[in-house]
């Protein structure tokens, strides 16, 4: 299901959160008042799920919706102070999820691999560059949500939305610095998402930690 901006917008006020917002306008998050106070250390990556439209209108199964799963799982493994679940374990329980709606299956997983909470990511735009690393007729364009939810209580306790379509530095000329750490190339698609996530990790690994 995609998340539309409104409900984007409102979700600080359905959940109580509060918000921080970093990046050059590509990353936004929220998170609760008492995350420090949930003690989370044990997280689980709930598998994929669904299909969405990709490009010229056709619908692709679990292509970049895994590759977000997948990037969330190297990233966050890379990191200290949490544990998280191994894909093995989260595979061997996969069956006993059933379908239901996102909540209900973050929570089986967290029930199953003692988790005490599971993030889930879903796409809401993939469309590939149209070009090569110097010099595109379309840029790369990526918009993806990731929720984190107390496997206990089943309460969403962090939320981050990474979009972005990338601009050459003439038209964004708060995205100078960004362009030239990315080697003044135009990035795919995945490295695109690969970024978000790695900004999206980093953010949420320092409200959980403080570093």
């Amino acid at each position: 299901m995609l998340v539309t901006e409104t409900m984007w917008k409102l979700a600080p006020l359905v959940f109580l959160l509060s918000s921080c917002v970093l990046g050059p306008g590509n990353f936004r998050s929220s998170h609760s008042t008492d995350l420090a106070e949930r003690n989370i250390r044990r997280i689980a990556i709930l598998p994929a799920d669904g299909m969405i439209l990709g490009e010229k209108g056709k619908s692709t199964e679990n292509g970049p919706n895994a590759s977000l799963s997948n990037f969330l799982f190297s990233t966050m493994s890379a990191l200290p102070d949490w544990q998280i679940v191994s894909d093995r374990e989260v595979k061997e329980v996969t069956s006993h999820i059933g379908e239901g709606s996102e909540a209900t299956r973050a929570r089986k997983l967290g029930e199953f691999v003692y988790a005490d909470a599971v993030i889930s990511g879903r796409v809401v735009r993939y469309r590939e560059r149209v070009g090569g690393d110097f010099g595109v007729k379309s840029p790369a364009s990526v918009a993806f949500v990731l929720d984190l939810r107390d496997a206990r209580r089943g309460d969403v306790v962090w939320s981050a939305r990474f979009d972005e379509t990338q601009r050459p530095p003439t038209e964004n000329i708060f995205g100078i610095g960004e362009f030239a750490q990315r080697g003044a190339r135009w990035l795919s698609a995945e490295e695109l998402m690969r970024e978000g996530v790695k900004k999206s990790v980093q953010q949420l690994h320092k409200v959980l930690y403080g570093s």
